[in-house]
């Protein structure tokens, strides 16, 4: 480090996020006294009042601004500039907040993200500029604040999930950033401790985050993860446990990722990318699929697996592949099933049996994302979080459980498993959702076929008549939706996708939002496909990815025989092939023809000649077995 360092400033530590906050354009918005976050510029001067300003509505901007993220972004710009003015703006802000606002005003997450922001920006700051020389005495107040700061926290530590994490991370950060605060390393080891236990405690065995939600889980690997760096930098040991389940939350978060490399925005979340933790973890715990999958096929091996289970987090992933073959990794396919309970805590959407497919580059049909946490104003939290805002069915446009802005205040609904099946070139899901707020029972089955296509059964059935709404929620530049009907069904179709669907439902298309970031919203089409006044219900989807938009499209046709539903699909991809997909209804094993056992699906090619190019049965040993089902079960290997 450079002589120019102040005994009092901090060392420099890691910072998981500091690629991420390296906006010019923010640095210089902020230098005028403007601040850019979420979605809204507001101007209030590089000394603002901190407690009477005028914000947004949303609470959420307020918390945000005060956890000083932008100071990352100045101290990018100086390094990148060299400017003397980015360093006096922020310290400029600091000791304004430090004059005007009690240590103890803001939730106490908000005040582990301001302790961390504020040592990573001073350590960088530090290395090129004479601070104490531009500010007389700033050095003592903002270490006299962090003191404060760092002791009102350990006080007030949330109990449990992503808050606690963080702010353990804090006090991580703070202590080895700044060992002068812990002079006998107790705060440090308190701190490893800790974190090692909420580890434990707050990441399933299967590695999924207990609140669900995939930008949560993100947001507190990203802390696991920085402090094993950490450890590694400065010589700290770790318990093996704390590796361990690391690998496992790792796991999820390899799956997780789309082939576009971002994940889907399910139950509050926003989307992005986290493959820069990955490929860091693969480093750190040796395991070259993080790394395959971190940095997109350049190094490492891929992962042994396409098609994932997690049960204890309720997600389901199904993959046509990791680029290894003529297809690149990002125009592989991809779908994640939503089949499990709500997350602990506030985040869960009403989202049972729920699906995100991608394939070609991205997105086709889309979780819409979290937007907001407000109900100010009415009623963008109700609508992104509710039932008709995911992939999945309403009945009677009620949503799954009764609404409320955080946690449920009664009974829920519940989603489970009831069959996975994985063969090569076949995986059969199979889930059932009930709620408290009506009596049908719906059970959605998937086929995923030859890596190129879904079939999706959607079977609702009630003890009275119901309007049964099934909707998939597609991406902002999918605008054109062309509706043609047939004698067997309709068909919606855009450059990107056909959805197929056989049986008696009128299709629509109506106006839906997508969310990307906090804050922000874009127009979106949803394709809706509705079945008026029945007690029962069988809808059966196509979804087919189209290579290029003059693909001819599919043709669905589905009959029913005894036990057996009978699928028959035509396709036009460099040559037509007819593929016939049949199914046991009612989950059982049933004799199907062409195959010797009783089989639980059959899928057979033929040649538009009608000659067999392949056949794939899902037999008793094809079923995955539901207590086994992690990623690092060989049995689903495809």
């Amino acid at each position: 480090m450079p002589d120019l360092v102040s005994a009092g400033a901090p060392r420099r530590v890691f910072c998981v996020l500091e690629h991420k906050h390296r906006s010019q354009a923010v640095a210089d918005a902020v230098v005028a006294g403007r601040f850019p976050i979420q979605g809204v510029t507001i101007e209030l001067g590089v000394e603002p009042d901190w407690l009477a300003a005028s914000l947004p509505r949303d609470k959420e901007w307020r918390l945000e601004w005060s956890k000083f993220y932008y100071g990352l972004d100045l101290a990018a710009a100086a390094e990148r500039t060299g400017a003397a003015v980015y360093a006096t703006t922020w310290m400029r802000l600091v000791a304004s907040w430090i004059e005007r606002v009690p240590v103890e005003h803001d939730p106490s997450d908000v005040v582990g993200r301001r302790i961390q922001n504020w040592i990573y920006a001073w350590s960088r700051f530090a290395e090129r500029f004479d601070l104490e020389s531009a500010m007389p005495g700033f050095e003592a107040r903002i270490t006299g604040s962090l003191r404060a700061q760092i002791a009102h926290l350990r006080r007030h530590l949330t109990r449990e999930r992503n808050h606690r994490t963080l702010e353990l991370y804090a006090l991580f950060v703070a202590a080895l950033a700044m060992p002068a605060l812990d002079a006998e390393g107790e705060l440090l080891r308190f701190a490893v401790d800790a974190l090692t236990e909420n580890l434990i405690a707050d990441v399933l065995p299967d590695g999924v985050q207990r609140e669900r939600s995939t930008h949560y889980h993100h947001v507190v690997l990203r802390s696991f993860v920085g402090l094993r760096e950490n450890a590694r930098r400065f010589g700290i040991e770790v318990p093996a446990t704390f590796d361990e389940r690391l690998s496992r939350a790792c796991e999820f978060a390899l799956h997780c990722h789309r082939p576009d490399g971002a994940i889907p925005a399910l139950s509050d979340s926003d989307s992005g990318s986290y493959l820069d933790l990955l490929e860091l973890a693969g480093e750190l715990l040796v395991r070259p699929d993080f790394t395959y999958v971190g940095t997109r096929s350049v190094s490492g091996t891929a992962p042994h697996t396409t098609c994932a289970s997690f049960p204890d987090g309720g997600y389901f992933v199904e993959r046509s592949g990791w680029g290894t073959s003529p297809r690149d990794i990002a125009d592989e396919r991809y779908l994640i099933f939503d089949c499990g309970a709500l997350g602990d805590g506030g985040h869960g959407h009403y989202d049972a049996l729920s699906v995100e497919i991608a394939a070609y580059g991205g997105p086709l049909v889309i979780d819409p994302g979290r937007y907001t946490y407000s109900d100010d104003p009415w009623p963008w939290r109700r609508w992104f979080k509710g039932t008709a805002a995911h992939n999945t069915v309403t009945v009677d446009r009620v949503d799954q459980t009764p609404y409320r802005r955080g946690r449920p205040g009664g009974p829920a609904a519940q989603a489970q498993l009831l069959q996975r099946f994985t063969a090569p070139g076949l995986d059969l899901l199979w889930g059932e959702a009930t709620s408290p707020l009506y009596e049908v029972v719906h059970r959605r089955r998937i086929f995923f076929v030859a890596g190129e296509y879904w079939l999706i059964e959607d079977a609702l059935e009630g003890a009275r008549p119901h309007r049964y709404q099934l909707r998939f929620h597609l991406t902002p530049e999918q605008s054109h939706v062309t509706i043609v009907g047939s004698e067997c069904g309709c068909r919606a179709d855009t450059p990107r996708m056909s959805l197929v669907l056989a049986g008696g439902a009128t299709p629509t298309v109506e106006p839906g939002w997508v969310s990307f970031d906090y804050g922000v919203k874009h127009a979106a089409p949803v394709v809706t496909f509705t079945a008026d006044a029945i007690e029962r219900t069988r809808l059966i989807t196509l979804v087919s990815p189209r290579v290029r938009p003059a693909q001819p499209p599919p043709e669905l046709r589905v009959r029913f025989e005894d036990r057996l539903a009978i699928a028959d699909v035509i396709r036009t991809v460099d040559g037509a092939v007819h593929d016939r997909i049949v199914w046991a209804v009612d989950g059982a094993a049933a004799p199907i023809e062409g195959v010797e056992e009783a089989a639980f699906a059959v899928w057979t090619r033929r040649t538009i000649g009608g000659d067999i190019a392949g056949r794939v049965p899902l037999t008793a040993a094809a079923r995955t077995d539901a207590a086994r089902m992690s990623t690092g079960v060989q049995s689903e290997v495809r």
